[in-house]
């Protein structure tokens, strides 16, 4: 008796990289928070719509296999954890200045909690680093300015730093690749590469 045997297909999944950072899931007043002109911060008028917007935001982009670094605060209060369980992906929490729950509250939503992590060479941190331990780094991706810059001496965005707040990245997870390719043409246009 003879076996035939077949091949199954297989199916490459390509896992990417996303970043982002302080989403305040559950924070009421995030959506009464103005900029320095007045504005309006975020353009949602109430917590449920911008909460329902990141959400199906991040799933548009996001997959079940791919990797997503939250650089920090992430939900304001603790309730606003419970938002990570509709999001895609698989989560590592680098904590913020808000992120003060017991990490127990936090490890049942990501796989890992940081309070930095490297990658490539960048140091990705919530609070952007001192520019005196720049010198190590290509650059430093960051979080907790929302919608403002590190700037350099001369009062422009020091274009070593890039901020990956929701407001930068309109709303929704950033590929790792999109943030490396402007951070090698910004070290290019500083030439330092």
């Amino acid at each position: 008796m003879s076996t035939i045997l077949r091949s199954v297909p297989t199916q490459i999944v390509m896992t990417r990289t996303f970043l982002i950072s302080d989403t305040h899931f559950g924070h009421d007043n995030i959506c009464k928070f103005t900029r320095d002109d007045g504005s309006q911060l975020r353009p949602w008028d109430k917590l449920e719509d911008m909460e329902e917007a990141l959400v199906e935001n991040w799933n548009s982009v996001v997959s079940s296999s791919d990797r997503v670094y939250h650089l920090g605060d992430v939900a304001i209060p603790r309730r606003g954890l419970k938002v990570l369980a509709k999001l895609n992906g698989r989560k590592v929490l680098i904590k913020g200045n808000h992120d003060i729950f017991s990490l127990k509250d936090y490890l049942e939503y990501f796989d890992d909690i940081r309070g930095c992590h490297y990658l490539d060479r960048y140091m990705m941190s919530h609070i952007p680093i001192h520019e005196c331990g720049m010198g190590r780094y290509k650059g430093n991706i960051h979080g907790h300015l929302h919608y403002r810059s590190v700037l350099g001496a001369d009062g422009q965005p020091d274009l070593r730093y890039k901020c990956v707040c929701v407001e930068h990245t309109n709303y929704k997870p950033i590929d790792f690749e999109e943030v490396r390719a402007e951070m090698v043409a910004r070290q290019e246009s500083l030439g330092k590469l």
